[in-house]
C-alpha cells in the first residue's frame, strides 16, 4: 500500500519536472505566478524554470528511495532519501534566494 501511495506522490513531481526542464510552465513555480508582470520581467523564465526542474527530479528521487525502502523494507533507505530530501530544499531556498541568479 505504501508502494501505492509513493508513486502517486512522485507521478506530479515527474511531470512538473519534465515540463519545467524543458524551460516551459514557470506559472507552476509558487511565488512566480502570484508577482506583476512588471517583476516577472526582470526574471529569467526559462532558467528559473531549467533550475526548477531539476530539483523536482531530485525530489522524484528522494521519493523513489521511499519506495525501494517499502519494497526491500530497509530503514536505511527511508533515512537516506528523506536526508537528501531536506538538503535539497535547504539548497533549494539559499540558492535562489541568494546572488539574484535568475535576474535579467
Amino acid at each position: 500500500m505504501g508502494v501505492l501511495v509513493y508513486l502517486i506522490i512522485m507521478l506530479p513531481f515527474l511531470i512538473f519536472a519534465i515540463v519545467l526542464s524543458q524551460g516551459k510552465g514557470a506559472f507552476l513555480i509558487v511565488g512566480f505566478n502570484t508577482m506583476s508582470q512588471e517583476d516577472k520581467k526582470l526574471y529569467d523564465e526559462e532558467a528559473l524554470a531549467k533550475f526548477m526542474g531539476k530539483m523536482m527530479y531530485g525530489y522524484c528521487f528522494c521519493v523513489l528511495l521511499w519506495i525501494l525502502d517499502e519494497v526491500f523494507h530497509t530503514q536505511w533507505l527511508f533515512s537516506i532519501g528523506f536526508i537528501l530530501f531536506i538538503a535539497l530544499t535547504i539548497f533549494l531556498m539559499i540558492f535562489v534566494n541568494t546572488g539574484n541568479r535568475f535576474k535579467r
